[in-house]
């Protein structure tokens, strides 16, 4: 029923084969990783104390915005556990950030949720995600064939040859985003098809945009198939993901996750609105206690799917001032590097929006003297890889004191 033995495990069993699973990190860590043996002495704990629940709590989490700059000012190898050599891939995310994958089967750990899904040996899916220096196309590729799926590598965009694929393919699962899957059903319906009947697919795991209740069963209804979600970064891999009862994420077997005040570090009573701080248990990359900026809460009750991991009730928001727009980050300070190439521009702000459920992203610019509005979307795209509206202002048309980022999306 369950792909790993842990999903059903009683909770006791299941939080000690855990806590064992991190304690055996923590000292690899300290052996082996030079940021976390810098931590860790500025904690004033030691390694016994910190595999030590109220240790571990104290730790001051690692922000993901902090590997950023860490990576700059003292490279990779600082963080690794491992010689970059050893390592099977290194991606690269915008940040510009180096996302490092290790050796280990199932290294990202989402086979297990790909399983909760439905999918299985025999499935042919279609993977939109990108291949590109990103590690999402890949992450997600492995695990199906883990289970024994066979994949079409489609990559983002191009929505005619994703619909044409479709329709002459058994293409039996989907894997991207949820938005995206619904432009592809209106293209092959705008063909005089209809996706329910017509295609084959009954299954799609979707990632990297907040589902809303309204998308799911707008998608569903559009294809007759199932739609469930996964949660994780390109630095962990796997953090949370829907069963069957598609009723808030179990946490993955594979880390442990806690929800923690976002001023303390300090994990939270269950229940409570908290950041997301995460540990996979992968050894080559220890990223320990990572805080990844993201607001939820735990569901303790029991689901009905058997699984006795708690779950997360969605996705509430963010901790810090980024936003993720369309499975992109926007970190305001990355816009600053991009108006500061453009002498006439005074102030500037993003306002994210989501007029009818679709992200809208736009760039409120004052501006004094000109400015070519297409060489800013295009530099704004090369680094932030979206491209905005953008409005164009008079010079004090924008407060000194104004937010950089204003996320007003309603869900």
């Amino acid at each position: 029923m369950y792909h790993n033995a842990l999903e059903g495990a009683a909770p006791a069993a299941r939080r000690e084969a855990q806590w064992k699973s991190l304690c055996a990190l923590l000292r690899k860590a300290a052996k082996a990783s030079r940021e976390f043996q810098t931590r860790l002495a500025l904690s004033g704990l030691t390694l016994r104390e910190a595999q030590t629940p109220e240790g571990f709590a104290s730790l001051p989490p690692l922000r993901k915005k902090e590997l950023i700059g860490l990576q700059a000012e003292q490279g990779l190898d600082w963080l690794l556990a491992c010689k970059p050599g050893e390592l099977s891939r290194i991606y690269q995310s915008p940040g510009p950030l180096f996302d490092p994958e290790g050796r280990g089967r199932d290294y990202w750990g989402w086979t297990e949720a790909f399983h909760a899904a439905g999918f299985r040996k025999g499935d042919l899916a279609q993977m939109t995600f990108s291949y590109h220096l990103t590690p999402a196309g890949l992450m997600l590729e492995e695990p199906l064939r883990e289970l024994g799926c066979a994949v079409i590598p489609a990559g983002p965009g191009n929505t005619e040859v994703q619909a044409e694929l479709m329709r002459r393919l058994p293409v039996t699962g989907f894997v991207g985003m949820a938005s995206y899957l619904k432009v592809i059903g209106e293209k092959i319906r705008s063909l005089g098809l209809n996706p329910k009947t017509d295609l084959a697919l009954r299954k799609a795991f979707v990632a990297a945009e907040r589902l809303t209740p309204a998308l799911r069963a707008e998608v569903e209804e559009l294809f007759g198939c199932t739609v469930r979600q996964g949660y994780g970064t390109a630095d962990v891999g796997c953090i949370a993901y829907e069963c069957e009862r598609a009723d808030g994420m179990h946490l993955s077997s594979r880390a442990w996750v806690e929800i923690c005040d976002p001023a303390t570090g300090r994990p939270l009573p269950t229940g409570e609105i908290g950041e997301v701080v995460v540990t996979p248990f992968a050894r080559d990359y220890p990223l320990i206690r990572l805080a990844t900026g993201d607001l939820s809460s735990l569901i303790e009750a029991p689901c009905p799917c058997g699984r006795t991991a708690l779950r997360l009730d969605g996705i509430k928001g963010r901790a810090d001032d980024t936003a993720k727009v369309k499975g992109q980050f926007i970190y305001p300070a990355q816009a600053a590097q991009v108006a500061a190439q453009f002498p006439s521009i005074r102030a500037w702000q993003i306002v994210i929006t989501n007029p009818g459920g679709k992200d809208r992203l736009a760039v409120r610019l004052a501006v004094a003297g000109k400015l070519d509005v297409g060489a800013f979307q295009a530099a704004f795209q090369a680094l932030l890889k979206l491209k905005p509206e953008v409005e164009v202002l008079g010079p004090e048309g924008i407060a000194q004191d104004a937010k950089r980022l204003e996320d007003n999306r309603t869900f």
